[in-house]
């Protein structure tokens, strides 16, 4: 059993308020008509265990979680290649929330990164679509 509540009427969505990416989706899925959770990782201290299990649901590991290109981790842990464990990844992830390379939600028992904006709105379709809908008479 994990430890992330994996509601299949819920999203939740990890993300960072310090990058304008993460802003954006939390703004799309504040203003959602779904039950929704919105996890700001600059704000809320995700547990080592969390981030294995998203990173497991994504099927990924914990470095690819992180924005290794990204100006701030070039200037924290240079340029050059970087020989982390897992431990460490984790610790990038704690002290620098804004390295999180994409927001990750959750809905039902899937884990997705959101790579734009566009990415969530094919969450925000109802999950009949394609269904006929009976035509009333009355």
């Amino acid at each position: 059993m994990g430890v992330i509540a994996m509601d299949k009427k819920q999203l939740t969505l990890y993300y960072s308020s310090k990058n304008s990416l993460g802003k954006q989706l939390n703004a799309y899925v504040e203003s959602s008509d779904k039950k929704h959770l919105t996890i700001d990782i600059s704000k809320t201290n995700i547990t080592g265990t969390q981030w294995a299990e998203l990173a497991d649901g994504l099927g990924k590991s914990l470095s690819s979680l992180i924005h290794i290109d990204h100006p701030d981790f070039k200037s924290i842990y240079g340029a050059n290649d970087v020989d982390l464990n897992d431990d460490d990844w984790l610790k990038v992830l704690d002290k620098n929330p804004s390295l999180l390379k994409y927001p990750i939600l959750i809905k039902g028992k899937t884990c997705i990164e959101l790579k734009s904006a566009s990415d969530f709105i094919q969450y925000m379709e109802p999950d009949s679509a394609g269904i006929d809908k009976p035509y009333n008479k009355d």
